[in-house]
């Protein structure tokens, strides 16, 4: 690094991003050690010589060690060294880096005196089964809980074992409407009618039992909204009840009235007008204790119930799509946009449907009807859901001389797209590197064809996320990294 390029602004975050870089060489990466003002990155490299990983577990500094537990090339013998580490996350840790380790590490945590430990093992389908067995009789009921939740191919044995446990929170866990894993897990049926009549598993059990007369009514007027949800998509529910739940006061449960393929278009229009009236404003949280009781539980109750209809999928739509073209309603046109059957006409009037749900799932359901212009014209339309990086060109990838006429276009979203070019010409890639957007920086950051020069200044970028991405450029040079160190004052 040229002493005229300034000293980075994140350093921390810099030094983190070159702990990352694959081309740093071995001497540097054992003076990262010293580096204690990050996360310790570096013990996530998986090309640590055993004296380094020795040096490591040494030193005990806890993000050092604790990143080291997460490496996934972590050999075997350090593993069953920090196995015995007396901080239970590092054990946590070791856990979750493990991955199909041998049976013998499995065996020492099975019986850690860490019930957080304990825990994260019952998750990993990574433990052999017979040992992992053997936590449906843990002496903390949050782990055998988790067992429940996690491990839904268990045996029958181990699964009657957890839906029999006294401890109510395990039951509920193994008898649940919503489980960590799929497939979800299906109660012997001679279990039925003693979850069906506990409170803490009625909820889990509804789906799975037989409807007589009796049983559905009382299930309709039970007070828990989670077993009238239930009810309500149950394949034997009578008409007489359903139109009753097409009514009922929790919105979420008239939603799964909505889906049902037998639900009357009229009782299907009017729930979907009590979804869309009286929409309250988007800020109604703002004020939120101003608000009665009452008015919170309605808003609230609505607002979970609107995020439900606008993921709503139905399979019987996708079965027998043609009908469903042109719903009134969004849901079932994604639904209808997800088979793989659709005459091409239909495709093409799906493509231009009004909402970008819509068209994107209909692209991805017919890849091979989808030229250039159209997977262009639908990544440029799409707005991710809140917390997701995925975006159409991931699955619908554009040509090179898309991606490098995108190199310039006004909209940054679309200007991220040209670095999946691998051989972007330089001039663009440079280009890209002095972005006034910090998401496209980012970006090019990380570009084989990026001169050392260009790297070199972007490490001083405002951005941290972009500095960082340039430190761990394997293109850097070494220079660079030395002076980075130094910096870091290791």
């Amino acid at each position: 690094m040229s002493d005229a390029v300034p000293p980075p602004v994140h350093l921390h975050e810099v030094v983190d991003g070159l702990a990352q870089n694959p081309g740093l060489p071995p001497e540097l990466v054992r003076r990262l050690l010293g580096h204690r003002k990050g996360f310790g990155q570096v013990a996530k490299r998986p090309d640590l010589s055993a004296e380094v990983i020795a040096e490591i577990i040494a030193a005990d500094d806890h993000w050092l060690t604790h990143s080291l537990a997460l490496n996934r090339s972590l050999p075997h013998g350090f593993r069953m060294v920090l196995a015995e580490h007396p901080d239970p996350a590092i054990r946590t840790a070791l856990v979750v880096g493990a991955g199909d380790a041998p049976r013998e590490l499995y065996e020492r945590l099975l019986g850690d005196p860490d019930p957080q430990v304990r825990g994260r093992v019952a998750e990993s389908d990574h433990v052999p089964d017979d040992l992992r067995a053997r936590l449906a009789t843990d002496s903390d009921p949050e782990v055998r809980r988790t067992l429940a939740q996690w491990w839904t191919t268990a045996p029958e044995p181990v699964r009657r074992q957890l839906l029999t446990d006294p401890v109510d929170s395990v039951r509920a866990g193994a008898c649940a409407t919503y489980f960590r894993r799929v497939p979800h897990p299906v109660p012997p049926a001679d279990l039925v009618p003693a979850l069906l009549a506990d409170p803490v598993t009625r909820a889990g059990a509804v789906r799975h039992c037989t409807l007589d007369t009796d049983s559905a009514c009382r299930l309709a007027d039970d007070p828990d909204d989670e077993v009238r949800k239930e009810l309500a998509r149950h394949p034997d529910l009578s008409p007489a009840l359903r139109d009753k739940l097409a009514e009922d006061p929790d919105l979420c449960v008239a939603l799964r009235v909505f889906a049902r393929e037998d639900t009357p278009e009229s009782t299907r229009a009017a729930i979907h007008a009590r979804l869309t009236s009286d929409v309250p404003t988007p800020d109604w949280l703002a004020d939120v204790q101003a608000l009665e009781d009452e008015t919170f539980e309605r808003e609230f109750m609505r607002e979970t119930a609107q995020a439900e209809f606008g993921t709503l999928c139905l399979p019987w739509v996708t079965a027998d799509p043609l009908p469903h073209v042109e719903s009134p309603y969004v849901c079932f046109r994604v639904s209808a946009a997800m088979s793989d059957r659709l005459p091409p006409a239909i495709v093409a009037q799906l493509l231009e449907d009004e909402n970008g749900g819509v068209r994107t799932t209909t692209a991805l359901h017919a890849r091979d009807r989808i030229d250039a212009d159209t997977a262009e014209r639908i990544d440029r339309a799409h707005r991710p859901t809140k917390g997701s990086r995925w975006r159409p060109a991931d699955t619908l990838p554009l040509p090179t001389d898309v991606l490098r006429r995108l190199a310039t276009d006004p909209d940054p979203r679309m200007r991220q797209l040209a670095p999946r070019d691998p051989e972007l010409p330089m001039e663009l890639a440079c280009r890209l590197a002095a972005d006034p957007d910090a998401t496209v920086r980012r970006t090019i950051a990380a570009h084989p064809v990026l001169p050392a020069d260009v790297l070199t200044r972007l490490l001083a970028d405002p951005s941290e996320y972009v500095a960082a991405a340039a430190a761990a450029n394997p293109n850097l040079p070494t220079s660079a990294m030395h002076r980075l160190l130094t910096l870091a004052g290791v």
